[in-house]
């Protein structure tokens, strides 16, 4: 992991060199109008959005535990320290931290790692189909023509839409709720026939690669675990309120730190659908979150968006953009660290633990399948 950690990092410093050689002697970058924009920002709203975040977590811990509650009654609140403290290894040491979250709670509960993590899978499935629903009916309000000048900055998007535009918009439009269904339709197949539905995939990609197939059809089987927290359609709609009740606060903390940028008509006059497009952004450039160095590819990410589809000049772009970074990301690495030095909790410590953890729990589950 640590190999691939350098590689990564090192593959982001040559592509953050590349860009500054070609940004060099093509964009005009003011340091002064920069100031400007972060003293004249309304720092209440931003401040604000950091509470919809900290929410946000209990919100997150809330669901946690209605997740294991058949396996064990917990309070909330009392899950709410394994979410600050695994949010805050991910904001200071990467994506390897994400297993920080299942092995504290695992510690915290003395439930099952294996549980856990289950749990986990589940939660982000969640978190996915919950943000592209959010995403699927903010886009219901975007003009087409907004979407088709946003068209080019998309990838293969833009490929697709030089010969097929219209296909191209539909997808844009319309492609998260797509996802969101697939998604339902996955839970089903899961949840009512986890057995015959891996041991088709197993058969399927079993043809291309036996070890591929075998390995897809554990993780399935191992999904089904996390799923039977849910028995009803009831357990089903209440872990979907909370998700969507979160992604709602996190969705409300991008439009108010945008908006707090009042020397900006551009993102002062931002709109909850284009603050939506802003958050999807920034989730993305946040996938393979690198320590410290992602901070950096991030808020350049996110910066091009805002000057590209809201129109914002690059200094009050960049500006929004680190101050999306603080308040949904760093915030709650000052609250994480004074807790850690309370529960006596090392997160470099504890996220190698729960790498190995998985690591060792990923062989035995193998093993026992293979048996």
């Amino acid at each position: 992991m640590k190999k691939k950690q350098l590689i990564l990092g090192l593959l982001a410093i040559v592509a953050l060199a590349g860009l500054a050689v070609w940004g060099r002697g093509r964009i005009h970058f003011d340091f002064g109008v920069f100031r400007t924009q972060v003293a004249q920002a309304d720092w209440r709203l931003i401040g604000i959005g950091i509470g919809c975040i900290y929410l946000g977590l209990v919100l997150r811990a809330a669901r946690w535990a209605y997740l294991i509650r058949y396996q064990k009654k917990v309070s909330p609140l009392s899950l709410v320290s394994p979410q600050v403290l695994g949010f805050t290894a991910v904001a200071l040491i990467g994506r390897v931290a994400d297993p920080v979250r299942p092995y504290l709670v695992s510690k915290k509960t003395n439930l099952e790692l294996s549980a856990q993590f289950a749990v986990y899978v589940v939660e982000r499935l969640f978190d996915a189909g919950s943000l592209a629903l959010i995403f699927s009916i903010a886009m219901l309000w975007v003009p087409t023509e907004e979407i088709m000048k946003a068209m080019p900055h998309t990838g293969p998007l833009a490929q697709l839409g030089a010969h097929h535009a219209l296909l191209s918009s539909l997808i844009a439009r319309y492609g998260g709720l797509i996802l969101t269904l697939l998604g339902a339709l996955f839970l089903v197949l899961v949840r009512v026939g986890s057995n015959s539905f891996a041991a088709l995939c197993e058969q399927g990609v079993g043809l291309v690669s036996r070890k591929l197939g075998e390995a897809i059809g554990h993780r399935i089987r191992a999904f089904r675990n996390g799923l039977s927290a849910m028995h009803s359609l009831g357990d089903l709609a209440s872990v979907l309120g909370l998700s969507l009740a979160m992604w709602v606060l996190i969705a409300l903390a991008y439009l108010l730190s945008c908006r707090a940028f009042v020397a900006a008509p551009e993102l002062a006059s931002i709109t909850p659908q284009k603050s939506v497009l802003v958050m999807v952004a920034s989730g993305g450039a946040s996938i393979f979150q690198l320590p410290i160095l992602g901070w950096f590819t991030q808020v350049g990410l996110v910066a091009i968006v805002l000057s590209l589809v809201l129109g914002a000049g690059h200094e009050a772009a960049t500006a929004c953009a680190a101050t999306l970074l603080l308040v949904t990301f760093l915030s709650i690495v000052p609250v994480g660290l004074i807790w850690a030095q309370f529960e006596h909790v090392s997160l470099r410590n504890v996220t190698a633990e729960s790498e190995h953890a998985g690591d060792d729990l990923d062989v035995a589950e193998s093993t026992g399948a293979a048996q």
